[in-house]
């Protein structure tokens, strides 16, 4: 009795497949880099930060002294701890209300016990912007319209 179809056709897979394999080995035997000397191996960087075969050129080297290599965040410049906004919120049975900042345009909370003067909305306030653990709050808040 004669093989089927699919049993001639796993045979076949299965020799191409060992046919594959030897002529990637032989691959690899043609092409084997071990044995290249160090020099083969390495690759420089240039002044551009591209990668070379060469050598960089020491002859343009330049100089840099330590000292003028800064290190860690760059410093801000101080900024006026008075600020100005208006009350856009503020509800006085809670005793709570938020300031719209002239200078940074957000929403700063303040408790009533911030006040140094009552306010109501629409307000124009000067104040002190301070930080906790929930984010900016506003202190030591006065009016300046005349009026406190």
């Amino acid at each position: 009795m004669g093989e089927s179809f699919s049993k001639k056709e796993n045979r076949n897979k299965k020799a191409k497949a060992k046919e594959n394999k030897a002529q990637k080995k032989q691959d690899r035997k043609e092409n084997n880099n071990k044995g290249k000397s160090l020099e083969d191996m390495l690759a420089y960087v240039d002044e551009y930060g591209n990668l070379s075969s060469t050598p960089p050129d020491h002859s343009n080297k330049v100089e840099i002294d330590s000292k003028d290599i800064r290190i860690g965040a760059t410093p801000r410049p101080a900024e006026d701890p008075l600020r100005t906004g208006m009350v856009t919120f503020y509800n006085s049975t809670k005793g709570f209300g938020f300031i719209s900042d002239d200078q940074s345009r957000e929403d700063i909370f303040f408790h009533m016990n911030d006040l140094l003067v009552p306010v109501k909305e629409k307000d124009k306030v000067s104040f002190l912007r301070d930080r906790n653990a929930k984010g900016y709050y506003a202190k030591e808040i006065k009016r300046i319209d005349g009026r406190g």
